[in-house]
């Protein structure tokens, strides 16, 4: 965690986030947005951890029922338990999944920790969400993109601070994956006081992220067959039979290009 090009004077998304999942890799300018962020909004962290167990049960889904053997994680951040590639693996070994981030802190882990089966394989691209161009080129040294492939985006397209581009970037991802690929999104929503409050909090401290409304996280599926339940808060999709959990303010879907 030396690293000469790792900022420890700015928050990082990624090591915010580790943070409010109860992680280790963050340093003192992360904890304090993080807290900050907490005392905006008390939910923040129970949104961390609904959006880690919607991405297991995505590629669980996909991998198994769905019988999907390609994974691009864009936005994938700091390595914890059950990344996408040990979900997937389990399911099925010959899995391939590249991963997407641009912090060089995630890039050292991803390094030393993001390894494949023996019979699958794994790959990280260095680059930014907003250049779906190079990730898809890079991409396409692992990947087969004459196959389907999911593309998981967990997190990330609050980054994209215009709505309209956010959409383009999804739009242009989707364009180079065959019919039968697969979409799978989840992010923090305008839904409440709290959540408006801990954007602003974000903003001011140098580190936007755009919340978005449940209708417009339902627009980066136009076009695609939702699943059920269709676009829903995160803690709600697909739990677990006899649980009640609570609508937190962060949605999700996953869908099927036709």
């Amino acid at each position: 965690m030396t690293d000469p090009d790792i900022d420890v004077t700015r928050p990082s998304s990624a090591r915010v986030w580790n943070y409010l999942l109860d992680g280790k890799d963050n340093f003192a300018v992360d904890r304090e947005l993080g807290e900050a962020l907490r005392s905006a909004n008390p939910g923040i962290a129970g949104v961390a951890q609904s959006q880690r167990r919607f991405l297991i049960q995505a590629v669980t889904l996909l991998a198994g029922e769905r019988g999907i053997r390609q994974f691009l994680d864009i936005g994938t951040g700091l390595p914890t338990a059950d990344n996408t590639h040990e979900v997937a693996q389990r399911v099925a070994p010959a899995s391939r999944i590249v991963y997407v981030d641009n912090d060089p802190l995630v890039l050292a882990h991803a390094r030393a920790l993001l390894t494949s089966s023996p019979e699958g394989k794994t790959a990280y691209i260095d680059s930014d969400v907003e250049d779906p161009e190079r990730i898809l080129r890079e991409a396409g040294q692992t990947l087969d993109f004459s196959k389907p492939v999911a593309v998981t985006m967990i997190g990330i397209l609050g980054n994209v601070a215009d709505y309209a581009e956010a959409r383009s970037i999804v739009e242009r991802l989707l364009d180079a994956v065959p019919p039968g690929s697969y979409l799978a999104v989840s992010d923090g929503t305008s839904t409440s006081a709290q959540s408006v409050e801990s954007q602003r909090v974000a903003k001011q401290s140098g580190h936007p992220y755009n919340l978005r409304t449940p209708e417009e996280i339902g627009g980066y599926f136009q076009g695609l067959e939702l699943l059920e339940p269709g676009v829903v808060s995160t803690p709600l999709w697909r739990s677990q039979p006899g649980t009640r959990p609570e609508a937190l303010d962060v949605y999700c879907a996953v869908g099927r290009k036709p």
